[in-house]
Protein backbone atom coordinates (compact mmCIF):
# COMPACT_ATOMS: atom_id res chain seq x y z
CA UNK A 1 0.00 0.00 0.00
CA UNK A 2 1.36 3.48 -0.59
CA UNK A 3 0.91 6.66 1.12
CA UNK A 4 1.67 10.28 -0.13
CA UNK A 5 2.40 12.94 2.71
CA UNK A 6 1.99 16.19 1.30
CA UNK A 7 3.88 18.41 3.12
CA UNK A 8 6.19 15.56 3.24
CA UNK A 9 9.16 18.23 4.61
CA UNK A 10 7.02 19.27 7.67
CA UNK A 11 8.05 18.60 11.20
CA UNK A 12 5.28 16.09 12.74
CA UNK A 13 6.48 13.71 9.24
CA UNK A 14 8.32 11.30 11.75
CA UNK A 15 5.44 10.60 14.38
CA UNK A 16 3.40 9.71 10.93
CA UNK A 17 6.25 7.26 9.86
CA UNK A 18 6.85 5.66 14.00
CA UNK A 19 3.37 4.63 13.64
CA UNK A 20 4.17 3.13 10.80
CA UNK A 21 7.24 1.68 11.73
CA UNK A 22 4.98 -0.13 14.39
CA UNK A 23 2.23 -1.79 12.39
CA UNK A 24 3.06 -5.38 10.71
CA UNK A 25 0.12 -6.64 9.57
CA UNK A 26 -0.62 -7.65 6.21
CA UNK A 27 -1.97 -5.06 3.58
CA UNK A 28 0.79 -1.96 5.71
CA UNK A 29 2.34 0.78 4.03
CA UNK A 30 5.13 -0.59 2.15
CA UNK A 31 5.98 2.61 0.49
CA UNK A 32 6.16 6.71 1.41
CA UNK A 33 6.16 9.18 -0.40
CA UNK A 34 7.33 12.55 0.95
CA UNK A 35 6.03 15.78 -1.51
CA UNK A 36 7.08 19.42 -0.59
CA UNK A 37 8.33 22.25 -2.12
CA UNK A 38 11.57 22.95 0.11
CA UNK A 39 14.28 20.59 -1.05
CA UNK A 40 16.04 21.32 2.65
CA UNK A 41 13.45 20.53 4.57
CA UNK A 42 12.58 17.17 2.74
CA UNK A 43 16.08 16.16 3.28
CA UNK A 44 15.97 16.85 6.62
CA UNK A 45 13.40 14.95 7.21
CA UNK A 46 14.00 11.82 4.98
CA UNK A 47 17.59 12.15 7.35
CA UNK A 48 15.12 11.42 10.72
CA UNK A 49 13.12 8.65 8.91
CA UNK A 50 16.09 7.03 8.08
CA UNK A 51 17.11 6.80 11.28
CA UNK A 52 13.38 5.94 12.52
CA UNK A 53 13.88 2.72 10.15
CA UNK A 54 17.42 1.57 11.12
CA UNK A 55 17.14 -2.32 12.14
CA UNK A 56 13.31 -2.31 11.25
CA UNK A 57 13.71 -4.70 8.77
CA UNK A 58 10.05 -4.51 6.95
CA UNK A 59 10.37 -0.40 7.44
CA UNK A 60 8.13 1.26 4.39
CA UNK A 61 11.23 2.55 2.00
CA UNK A 62 10.81 6.24 1.83
CA UNK A 63 11.16 8.32 -1.91
CA UNK A 64 11.04 11.87 -1.73
CA UNK A 65 9.78 14.45 -4.29
CA UNK A 66 9.47 17.62 -5.70
CA UNK A 67 7.19 16.54 -8.34
CA UNK A 68 3.88 16.24 -7.47
CA UNK A 69 2.10 14.16 -10.20
CA UNK A 70 4.62 11.64 -9.25
CA UNK A 71 4.27 11.85 -5.50
CA UNK A 72 -0.06 11.66 -6.64
CA UNK A 73 0.47 8.75 -9.16
CA UNK A 74 -0.35 5.35 -7.75
CA UNK A 75 -1.04 6.75 -4.27
CA UNK A 76 -3.62 4.75 -2.39
CA UNK A 77 -3.60 7.49 0.82
CA UNK A 78 -2.81 10.90 0.16
CA UNK A 79 -1.74 12.68 3.69
CA UNK A 80 -2.31 16.32 3.51
CA UNK A 81 -0.01 18.75 5.95
CA UNK A 82 0.60 21.62 4.23
CA UNK A 83 1.21 24.89 5.62
CA UNK A 84 0.70 27.90 2.86
CA UNK A 85 3.09 30.78 3.41
CA UNK A 86 5.15 28.59 6.66
CA UNK A 87 5.95 29.63 9.94
CA UNK A 88 5.90 33.13 8.86
CA UNK A 89 3.44 33.52 7.72
CA UNK A 90 1.73 32.32 10.83
CA UNK A 91 3.86 35.07 12.98
CA UNK A 92 2.42 37.39 10.35
CA UNK A 93 -1.10 36.59 10.79
CA UNK A 94 -0.64 36.37 15.01
CA UNK A 95 0.70 39.93 14.52
CA UNK A 96 -1.58 42.15 12.50
CA UNK A 97 -4.48 40.26 14.40
CA UNK A 98 -3.30 41.35 17.80
CA UNK A 99 -2.29 44.90 16.40
CA UNK A 100 -6.16 45.28 16.06
CA UNK A 101 -6.57 44.05 19.65
CA UNK A 102 -8.33 40.99 18.33
CA UNK A 103 -7.15 36.61 18.55
CA UNK A 104 -4.32 36.24 15.63
CA UNK A 105 -4.46 31.90 16.32
CA UNK A 106 -3.55 29.83 13.51
CA UNK A 107 -7.47 28.46 13.83
CA UNK A 108 -9.39 30.27 15.50
CA UNK A 109 -10.29 34.17 14.80
CA UNK A 110 -8.80 36.50 12.89
CA UNK A 111 -6.01 34.49 12.39
CA UNK A 112 -7.43 31.59 11.09
CA UNK A 113 -9.60 33.57 8.53
CA UNK A 114 -5.99 34.62 7.24
CA UNK A 115 -4.93 31.34 7.57
CA UNK A 116 -7.67 29.75 5.55
CA UNK A 117 -7.87 32.46 3.06
CA UNK A 118 -4.19 31.54 2.24
CA UNK A 119 -5.06 27.73 2.53
CA UNK A 120 -8.46 27.35 0.19
CA UNK A 121 -7.07 28.10 -2.91
CA UNK A 122 -3.94 25.70 -2.37
CA UNK A 123 -5.92 22.75 -1.11
CA UNK A 124 -8.65 23.44 -3.69
CA UNK A 125 -6.84 23.21 -6.48
CA UNK A 126 -4.68 19.59 -4.43
CA UNK A 127 -7.96 17.76 -4.35
CA UNK A 128 -8.63 18.69 -8.22
CA UNK A 129 -5.04 17.38 -8.87
CA UNK A 130 -6.08 14.12 -6.39
CA UNK A 131 -9.22 13.79 -8.38
CA UNK A 132 -7.40 13.47 -11.58
CA UNK A 133 -4.15 11.75 -10.81
CA UNK A 134 -5.53 9.37 -8.09
CA UNK A 135 -9.32 9.01 -7.91
CA UNK A 136 -9.12 6.11 -5.93
CA UNK A 137 -7.05 7.22 -3.32
CA UNK A 138 -8.18 8.42 0.18
CA UNK A 139 -7.32 11.69 1.59
CA UNK A 140 -6.57 12.44 4.90
CA UNK A 141 -6.72 16.11 5.79
CA UNK A 142 -4.50 17.40 8.53
CA UNK A 143 -4.25 20.87 6.97
CA UNK A 144 -5.31 23.63 9.08
CA UNK A 145 -7.46 25.00 9.71
CA UNK A 146 -8.78 21.37 9.33
CA UNK A 147 -12.54 21.34 9.12
CA UNK A 148 -12.84 24.45 6.42
CA UNK A 149 -9.92 22.95 4.60
CA UNK A 150 -11.61 19.48 4.65
CA UNK A 151 -14.79 20.82 3.28
CA UNK A 152 -12.98 22.61 0.42
CA UNK A 153 -11.59 19.69 -0.58
CA UNK A 154 -15.18 17.72 -0.56
CA UNK A 155 -16.48 19.77 -3.15
CA UNK A 156 -14.01 17.78 -5.70
CA UNK A 157 -13.04 14.96 -3.39
CA UNK A 158 -16.81 14.20 -2.08
CA UNK A 159 -16.29 11.43 1.09
CA UNK A 160 -12.92 10.25 -0.39
CA UNK A 161 -11.40 13.19 1.95
CA UNK A 162 -11.81 12.81 6.12
CA UNK A 163 -10.21 15.29 8.26
CA UNK A 164 -8.14 14.71 11.53
CA UNK A 165 -7.62 16.31 14.69
CA UNK A 166 -5.99 14.91 17.62
CA UNK A 167 -7.51 17.37 20.04
CA UNK A 168 -10.75 16.16 21.09
CA UNK A 169 -9.16 12.53 21.47
CA UNK A 170 -6.59 13.65 23.30
CA UNK A 171 -9.25 15.14 25.42
CA UNK A 172 -11.23 11.95 25.50
CA UNK A 173 -8.13 10.21 26.92
CA UNK A 174 -7.20 12.23 29.75
CA UNK A 175 -10.39 11.68 31.32
CA UNK A 176 -11.22 8.87 31.35
CA UNK A 177 -7.85 8.30 32.77
CA UNK A 178 -9.19 10.79 35.65
CA UNK A 179 -11.84 8.87 35.84
CA UNK A 180 -10.15 5.30 36.49
CA UNK A 181 -11.13 4.10 32.98
CA UNK A 182 -9.14 2.47 30.13
CA UNK A 183 -9.00 5.08 27.41
CA UNK A 184 -9.16 2.24 24.94
CA UNK A 185 -12.57 0.82 26.38
CA UNK A 186 -14.07 4.51 26.80
CA UNK A 187 -17.08 6.02 24.30
CA UNK A 188 -16.90 9.55 23.83
CA UNK A 189 -19.97 11.43 22.91
CA UNK A 190 -18.40 14.45 21.66
CA UNK A 191 -19.67 16.87 19.07
CA UNK A 192 -19.04 20.06 17.44
CA UNK A 193 -16.59 21.70 14.57
CA UNK A 194 -12.67 21.32 14.78
CA UNK A 195 -11.30 23.18 17.72
CA UNK A 196 -14.96 23.84 18.49
CA UNK A 197 -16.23 21.25 19.98
CA UNK A 198 -17.48 19.70 24.09
CA UNK A 199 -17.34 16.20 25.64
CA UNK A 200 -21.06 15.85 26.62
CA UNK A 201 -20.67 12.11 28.04
CA UNK A 202 -17.96 9.52 28.60
CA UNK A 203 -19.46 6.24 29.02
CA UNK A 204 -17.48 3.05 30.18
CA UNK A 205 -19.49 -0.60 30.53
CA UNK A 206 -22.78 1.19 29.45
CA UNK A 207 -22.81 3.66 31.85
CA UNK A 208 -22.29 7.65 31.22
CA UNK A 209 -19.08 8.57 34.02
CA UNK A 210 -18.90 12.34 33.13
CA UNK A 211 -21.57 13.53 35.77
CA UNK A 212 -19.45 12.04 38.53
CA UNK A 213 -16.34 14.33 37.25
CA UNK A 214 -18.25 17.12 37.03
CA UNK A 215 -19.41 16.24 40.42
CA UNK A 216 -16.15 15.98 42.13
CA UNK A 217 -14.75 19.61 42.05
CA UNK A 218 -11.17 17.98 42.93
CA UNK A 219 -11.24 15.77 39.87
CA UNK A 220 -12.19 18.24 37.52
CA UNK A 221 -9.13 20.37 38.71
CA UNK A 222 -6.62 17.15 38.29
CA UNK A 223 -6.40 17.78 34.39
CA UNK A 224 -5.34 20.09 32.01
CA UNK A 225 -9.18 21.20 30.83
CA UNK A 226 -10.18 20.98 33.88
CA UNK A 227 -7.58 24.06 34.89
CA UNK A 228 -7.28 25.71 31.95
CA UNK A 229 -11.36 26.61 32.23
CA UNK A 230 -11.95 25.93 35.72
CA UNK A 231 -14.19 23.37 37.47
CA UNK A 232 -17.10 26.30 38.12
CA UNK A 233 -17.72 26.93 34.22
CA UNK A 234 -17.35 23.13 33.86
CA UNK A 235 -20.33 22.46 35.87
CA UNK A 236 -22.17 25.32 34.31
CA UNK A 237 -21.73 24.12 31.11
CA UNK A 238 -22.51 20.37 32.01
CA UNK A 239 -19.70 19.56 30.02
CA UNK A 240 -16.16 19.74 28.90
CA UNK A 241 -14.89 21.89 26.23
CA UNK A 242 -12.05 21.26 23.68
CA UNK A 243 -9.16 23.31 25.14
CA UNK A 244 -9.51 25.96 21.70
CA UNK A 245 -12.68 26.83 23.26
CA UNK A 246 -10.80 29.22 26.24
CA UNK A 247 -10.06 31.70 23.30
CA UNK A 248 -14.19 31.96 23.39
CA UNK A 249 -15.01 31.74 26.76
CA UNK A 250 -12.19 33.77 28.22
CA UNK A 251 -11.26 35.95 25.06
CA UNK A 252 -10.05 39.14 26.51
CA UNK A 253 -8.13 37.55 28.75
CA UNK A 254 -6.24 35.64 25.96
CA UNK A 255 -5.76 38.68 23.53
CA UNK A 256 -4.26 40.28 26.65
CA UNK A 257 -1.99 37.38 27.62
CA UNK A 258 -0.66 37.40 24.01
CA UNK A 259 -0.16 40.83 23.52
CA UNK A 260 1.64 41.07 26.48
CA UNK A 261 4.28 37.90 25.71
CA UNK A 262 7.66 38.56 24.28
CA UNK A 263 7.05 36.59 21.43
CA UNK A 264 3.70 34.98 19.38
CA UNK A 265 3.21 31.21 18.79
CA UNK A 266 4.04 31.35 15.45
CA UNK A 267 7.34 33.56 15.78
CA UNK A 268 8.34 31.03 18.14
CA UNK A 269 7.60 27.82 16.39
CA UNK A 270 9.17 29.95 13.23
CA UNK A 271 12.58 30.66 15.21
CA UNK A 272 12.65 26.95 17.22
CA UNK A 273 12.39 25.44 13.48
CA UNK A 274 14.51 27.08 11.85
CA UNK A 275 17.15 26.15 14.26
CA UNK A 276 16.43 22.48 13.88
CA UNK A 277 16.55 22.59 9.98
CA UNK A 278 19.43 24.91 10.40
CA UNK A 279 21.08 22.21 12.42
CA UNK A 280 20.15 19.28 10.29
CA UNK A 281 22.00 20.57 7.10
CA UNK A 282 25.32 19.35 9.61
CA UNK A 283 25.96 16.09 8.54
CA UNK A 284 27.16 15.55 11.81
CA UNK A 285 23.91 16.57 13.65
CA UNK A 286 22.39 13.56 15.19
CA UNK A 287 18.92 13.51 13.13
CA UNK A 288 16.81 11.38 15.18
CA UNK A 289 17.78 13.00 18.86
CA UNK A 290 18.00 16.26 17.07
CA UNK A 291 14.24 16.02 16.14
CA UNK A 292 13.22 14.65 19.41
CA UNK A 293 14.51 17.68 21.63
CA UNK A 294 12.81 20.35 19.79
CA UNK A 295 9.87 18.35 19.65
CA UNK A 296 10.15 18.05 23.52
CA UNK A 297 10.23 21.99 23.43
CA UNK A 298 7.29 22.41 21.25
CA UNK A 299 5.08 20.23 23.51
CA UNK A 300 6.02 21.26 26.31
CA UNK A 301 4.87 25.18 25.62
CA UNK A 302 1.59 24.56 23.60
CA UNK A 303 -0.74 27.18 25.05
CA UNK A 304 1.49 28.74 27.64
CA UNK A 305 -0.66 31.83 27.41
CA UNK A 306 -3.97 30.74 28.05
CA UNK A 307 -2.30 28.59 31.12
CA UNK A 308 -0.77 31.69 32.74
CA UNK A 309 -4.09 33.29 32.06
CA UNK A 310 -6.09 30.63 33.56
CA UNK A 311 -2.98 30.03 36.48
CA UNK A 312 -2.73 26.45 35.90
CA UNK A 313 0.82 26.26 36.19
CA UNK A 314 3.35 23.96 34.23
CA UNK A 315 2.21 21.00 32.07
CA UNK A 316 2.26 17.32 33.98
CA UNK A 317 3.25 14.46 31.85
CA UNK A 318 0.01 13.41 31.85
CA UNK A 319 -1.27 16.37 29.84
CA UNK A 320 1.66 16.09 26.99
CA UNK A 321 0.43 13.06 25.70
CA UNK A 322 -1.89 14.19 23.18
CA UNK A 323 -4.56 11.77 21.25
CA UNK A 324 -1.59 11.22 18.61
CA UNK A 325 -3.02 12.40 15.19
CA UNK A 326 -0.89 10.08 13.38
CA UNK A 327 -2.17 6.96 15.39
CA UNK A 328 -5.61 8.61 14.45
CA UNK A 329 -4.24 8.53 10.70
CA UNK A 330 -3.02 4.92 11.37
CA UNK A 331 -5.84 3.65 12.84
CA UNK A 332 -8.66 5.28 9.79
CA UNK A 333 -6.33 3.36 7.04
CA UNK A 334 -6.50 0.64 8.60
CA UNK A 335 -9.42 0.77 8.72
CA UNK A 336 -10.30 1.34 5.32
CA UNK A 337 -7.78 -0.71 3.73
CA UNK A 338 -8.64 -3.71 5.35
CA UNK A 339 -12.23 -3.44 6.24
CA UNK A 340 -11.01 -3.33 10.12
CA UNK A 341 -14.45 -1.79 11.49
CA UNK A 342 -13.32 0.98 14.28
CA UNK A 343 -14.85 4.07 15.78
CA UNK A 344 -13.02 7.40 15.87
CA UNK A 345 -13.43 10.99 15.78
CA UNK A 346 -13.15 12.80 12.98
CA UNK A 347 -14.31 16.25 10.18
CA UNK A 348 -17.04 14.35 7.55
CA UNK A 349 -19.80 16.02 5.91
CA UNK A 350 -23.05 16.34 8.34
CA UNK A 351 -25.32 14.09 6.51
CA UNK A 352 -28.10 14.96 8.23
CA UNK A 353 -26.30 14.57 11.98
CA UNK A 354 -26.95 18.25 13.06
CA UNK A 355 -29.75 19.38 12.15
CA UNK A 356 -28.68 23.20 12.47
CA UNK A 357 -26.09 22.78 9.37
CA UNK A 358 -26.98 21.76 5.98
CA UNK A 359 -25.50 18.05 4.68
CA UNK A 360 -22.69 19.34 2.85
CA UNK A 361 -20.85 20.84 6.35
CA UNK A 362 -18.14 19.45 7.80
CA UNK A 363 -18.55 18.80 11.11
CA UNK A 364 -16.61 16.90 14.15
CA UNK A 365 -18.01 13.79 15.59
CA UNK A 366 -17.83 10.23 16.22
CA UNK A 367 -17.73 8.18 13.19
CA UNK A 368 -17.88 4.35 12.19
CA UNK A 369 -15.33 3.72 9.75
CA UNK A 370 -15.04 0.71 7.40
CA UNK A 371 -13.76 0.02 3.54
CA UNK A 372 -16.37 2.30 2.27
CA UNK A 373 -14.76 5.12 4.76
CA UNK A 374 -16.16 7.44 7.88
CA UNK A 375 -20.31 7.27 8.45
CA UNK A 376 -20.87 9.88 11.38
CA UNK A 377 -23.14 8.46 14.03
CA UNK A 378 -26.05 10.11 15.45
CA UNK A 379 -25.75 12.80 18.19
CA UNK A 380 -28.29 14.41 20.39
CA UNK A 381 -28.58 18.05 19.79
CA UNK A 382 -26.68 21.02 20.84
CA UNK A 383 -27.60 23.20 23.72
CA UNK A 384 -28.37 26.83 22.60
CA UNK A 385 -25.50 27.85 23.41
CA UNK A 386 -23.39 25.56 21.36
CA UNK A 387 -25.64 26.18 18.48
CA UNK A 388 -24.83 29.94 18.68
CA UNK A 389 -21.26 29.21 18.37
CA UNK A 390 -21.30 26.45 16.07
CA UNK A 391 -23.57 28.06 13.34
CA UNK A 392 -21.69 31.18 13.35
CA UNK A 393 -18.25 29.69 13.09
CA UNK A 394 -19.68 28.05 9.75
CA UNK A 395 -21.07 30.58 8.59
CA UNK A 396 -17.72 32.34 9.15
CA UNK A 397 -15.94 29.48 7.22
CA UNK A 398 -18.93 29.48 4.34
CA UNK A 399 -17.74 33.19 3.64
CA UNK A 400 -14.35 32.35 3.21
CA UNK A 401 -15.01 29.57 0.19
CA UNK A 402 -16.65 31.87 -1.54
CA UNK A 403 -13.76 34.50 -0.81
CA UNK A 404 -11.26 31.96 -2.08
CA UNK A 405 -13.54 30.30 -4.96
CA UNK A 406 -14.78 34.43 -6.08
CA UNK A 407 -11.94 36.29 -5.28
CA UNK A 408 -14.86 38.22 -3.46
CA UNK A 409 -12.88 41.21 -1.32
CA UNK A 410 -16.42 41.32 -0.11
CA UNK A 411 -16.79 37.85 1.24
CA UNK A 412 -13.54 38.06 3.05
CA UNK A 413 -14.52 41.42 4.64
CA UNK A 414 -17.96 39.65 5.76
CA UNK A 415 -16.00 36.58 7.41
CA UNK A 416 -13.82 38.59 9.40
CA UNK A 417 -16.82 40.87 10.62
CA UNK A 418 -19.38 37.66 11.43
CA UNK A 419 -16.71 36.31 13.29
CA UNK A 420 -17.58 36.18 16.96
CA UNK A 421 -14.37 37.06 17.87
CA UNK A 422 -14.07 40.36 16.09
CA UNK A 423 -16.00 43.60 17.74
CA UNK A 424 -16.31 45.58 14.37
CA UNK A 425 -17.13 46.00 11.34
CA UNK A 426 -14.32 48.35 11.19
CA UNK A 427 -12.00 46.11 12.98
CA UNK A 428 -12.80 43.91 10.50
CA UNK A 429 -11.76 46.43 7.29
CA UNK A 430 -8.31 47.08 8.76
CA UNK A 431 -7.71 43.46 9.08
CA UNK A 432 -8.41 42.73 5.70
CA UNK A 433 -6.55 45.43 4.66
CA UNK A 434 -3.71 44.51 7.38
CA UNK A 435 -3.74 40.78 5.93
CA UNK A 436 -3.51 41.89 1.72
CA UNK A 437 -0.88 43.91 2.75
CA UNK A 438 1.71 41.37 4.24
CA UNK A 439 0.49 38.18 2.56
CA UNK A 440 0.65 39.03 -1.41
CA UNK A 441 -0.85 35.12 -1.67
CA UNK A 442 -3.95 36.87 -0.87
CA UNK A 443 -3.95 39.52 -3.96
CA UNK A 444 -6.98 37.26 -5.46
CA UNK A 445 -9.28 39.39 -3.21
CA UNK A 446 -9.70 41.91 -5.86
CA UNK A 447 -13.57 41.55 -6.82
CA UNK A 448 -15.43 44.33 -4.93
Amino acid sequence: MKLTILGGGGFRVPLVYGALLGDHAEGRVSRVTLYDTDTDRLTAVARVLAEQADGVPDAPAVVATGDLDEALRGADFVFSAIRVGGLEGRAADERVALDEGVLGQETVGAGGIAFGLRTVPVATALARRIARLAPEAWVINFTNPAGLVTEAMARHLGDRVIGICDSPVGLGRRIARVLGADPDRARIDYVGLNHLGWVRGLWVGGRDELPRLLADPELLGSFEEGRLFGPDWLRSLGSVPNEYLHYYYFNREAVRAYQDAEQTRGAFLRDQQEGFYARMKDPAAPPLATWDRTRAEREATYMAENRDVAGAGEREESDLESGGYEQVALALMRAVARDERTSLILDVRNRGTLAVLDEDAVIEVPCLVDANGAHPVAVDPLPYHAVGLVTAVKAVEREVLEAAESGSRAAALRAFALHPLVDSVSVARRLVEGYTRVHPGLAYLDRP
